[in-house]
């Protein structure tokens, strides 16, 4: 049995006379073999065809070529001085020391044509008004009817609008004026939703968004602005915009609060905090909420009261401090002390019950809190 095996397997074997001929043999080119078929030569047109998709995708994504790169330092033809908050920043005071060099611009090293001061960039050529009040005037085109504006009011009113920005203790930024021209792209209007302590100034806000972004505001509601692109809008042609890569660190201010307040003796400004610290709290604000009957609250408790204390536990430190600068502006009167997010206000002597410029007083539509 083993001998019947073993003959078996020699003749399996191939012969040593037909091994070199079986390694010379060659397969023929007309015979189909799928799986070890030669691979194709790639097309030259395919290539191109994937290089301008890929070069499409990277202007998608907002990579630059080399070509653009080459066009920095960006040059801008805003008629205003950049800066990271255009209506939360008091441009009347002045630093009295900064927290980083101001060599260091936030737009990045050789990205902008202006000169970061600390605070701002300042334009570095003279402002034409009376050509740019022309052009918007041109942009704008004529006025929207009654019946234009009541159905951009109801496509954008909703809360689920896709076309929404959402304004916060920064309020009006540089880089929100960039959001704004790219929903103009694809939308008439874009709704924007207001929060926190620019609430405060709804007037503010507002002149600011149009003044800066060039658009109109339609339609305001308490908190909430619809700004109108206008009819001769062309996305095409909208302005260079720079954007700021990181935040500043705010500049150091002058103190806000003295310890011994100004018209007052020392024992005098120590009885009214602790009489402010023991009073009845006027309002009681939370952290981003909606502030915009505040300042009329205030002005009507001190007609009877000298001293009047807001609790804004939960706010934060920072955003207590806003408000009591906001409130000394609008109101007007005098913080005197900020402690455990407790707000203390003084009415002040009678020479500051008024303010000295009109202006400053502004009508605040009241809303329930």
């Amino acid at each position: 049995m083993r001998n019947h095996l073993f003959s078996l397997s020699l003749r399996r074997l191939p012969l040593p006379l037909s091994l070199p001929r079986f390694l010379t043999f060659s397969i023929p080119d007309d015979v189909y073999d799928p799986p070890f078929s030669p691979p194709q030569k790639p097309n030259e047109n395919d290539n191109n065809k994937k290089t301008k998709k890929k070069k499409k995708n990277d202007n998608k994504n907002g990579t630059m070529n080399l070509n653009e790169e080459a066009k920095f330092p960006l040059k801008s033809e805003l008629p205003f001085d950049f800066k990271y908050s255009y209506s939360e920043i008091n441009h009347s005071v002045k630093p009295i020391s900064f927290r980083e060099s101001p060599k260091f611009s936030p737009f990045g090293p050789g990205r902008l044509d202006r000169t970061w001061t600390g605070t701002s960039a300042p334009v570095q050529k003279e402002v034409d008004r009376i050509r740019i009040e022309e052009e918007r005037k041109r942009v704008h085109g004529e006025p929207l009817s009654e019946e234009e504006v009541a159905e951009l009011v109801e496509r954008y009113r909703h809360s689920d609008c896709a076309r929404q920005i959402n304004l916060g203790k920064g309020g009006v930024t540089h880089n929100m004026l960039d959001d704004i021209h790219n929903h103009w792209k694809k939308a008439e209007a874009v709704r924007i939703k207001c929060l926190g302590v620019p609430t405060l100034d709804m007037d503010n806000v507002c002149f600011h968004l149009e003044d800066k972004s060039g658009g109109k505001i339609i339609h305001h509601n308490i908190n909430t602005l619809l700004l109108y692109r206008g009819r001769n809008y062309d996305p095409k042609n909208r302005p260079v915009i720079p954007l700021m890569l990181w935040k500043p660190y705010p500049p150091i201010y002058p103190r806000l609060v003295k310890n011994v307040i100004e018209g007052l003796t020392h024992e005098e400004t120590k009885e009214m905090r602790n009489r402010g610290l023991n009073s009845h709290p006027l309002m009681k604000l939370t952290r981003n909420g909606v502030y915009v009957n505040v300042v009329e609250r205030v002005r009507e408790a001190f007609k009877t009261e000298e001293v009047v204390r807001l609790d804004c536990t939960y706010v934060g430190t920072s955003d207590c401090k806003r408000i009591g600068v906001k409130l000394r502006d609008l109101v007007p009167c005098v913080p005197i002390l900020f402690k455990d997010e407790q707000i203390i206000l003084w009415r002040g002597n009678a020479i500051q019950e008024q303010p000295s410029n009109p202006e400053c007083s502004i009508e605040v539509k009241e809303s329930t809190m």
